[in-house]
């Protein structure tokens, strides 16, 4: 009983060259694509490009919406962060009343 031996190189390029000129007579005997196969095919390529374009442009909104929302957030922020105006001496005295006149009516 023989042991297994390795194919040596030869016989590798060989079974490769076999084998690659098997695939291309498979290529060959394959029969062309009618005129209709094309045409639904070239259609059906048309529809994915015009969705693909479509999920651009709506990705493309969806993105300009975001930015004008955290556009208008940071504004906000700004306006927010503004500091406020300081009181004279009479407006906080005035507020003060006002808030003791309250705190007396609710008392009654």
């Amino acid at each position: 009983m023989a042991g297994y031996k390795p194919p040596s190189f030869a016989e590798r390029t060989a079974a490769a060259a076999d084998a690659r000129t098997k695939a291309l007579a498979k290529l060959k005997a394959k029969a062309p694509l009618s005129p209709e196969e094309q045409a639904e095919r070239a259609r059906k390529a048309a529809e994915r490009e015009a969705q693909a374009a479509q999920k651009r442009e709506a990705a493309l909104a969806a993105s300009a919406a975001r930015k004008a929302e955290a556009a208008k957030r940071k504004e906000e922020a700004a306006a927010a962060a503004q500091p406020k105006p300081q009181l004279t001496e009479e407006e906080r005295k005035a507020a003060r009343d006002a808030r003791y006149a309250a705190r007396k009516a609710r008392a009654k």
